[in-house]
C-alpha cells in the first residue's frame, strides 16, 4: 500500500513553488532531474518514495527523515536519485 504524505504530515513548512507545480516529481529511479528541497512540491513525492521503500507509516520516521534532509544531506547530492539513496540508506542505518 503506496504511503500518502499531506503538508500537514511535515514537521518542517515548505515554499509552494507554482511555477514548477505541474513539472513531474520524482516516481522512482532512474532520476537525473535535479531536487529542490525547499518546494513542498517535489518534497512530498520524494518523502513518499522513501517511506514506501522503508515500508514505514510512522510520523516519527517521517520527521527523522525530513531532518535529515533538511539538515544533514550534504549539498553536494542534488538529483531526485541521489537524494533517494541518501534518504533511504541513512534511514535504514538510523532505523537499526
Amino acid at each position: 500500500m503506496a504511503i500518502a504524505i499531506k503538508p500537514s504530515d511535515l514537521y518542517y513548512k515548505y515554499a509552494r513553488k507554482k511555477a514548477t507545480r505541474d513539472v513531474p516529481k520524482f516516481a522512482g529511479k532512474p532520476d537525473p532531474h535535479p531536487f529542490d528541497r525547499d518546494d513542498l512540491y517535489e518534497v512530498i513525492p520524494m518523502l513518499e518514495a522513501v517511506m514506501n521503500e522503508l515500508g514505514s507509516s510512522d510520523g516519527r520516521v517521517l520527521h527523522r527523515a525530513e531532518e535529515v534532509m533538511v539538515g544533514k544531506m550534504p549539498g553536494f547530492i542534488r538529483t531526485r536519485e541521489e537524494v533517494f539513496d541518501c534518504l533511504v540508506a541513512v534511514m535504514r542505518d538510523l532505523l537499526r
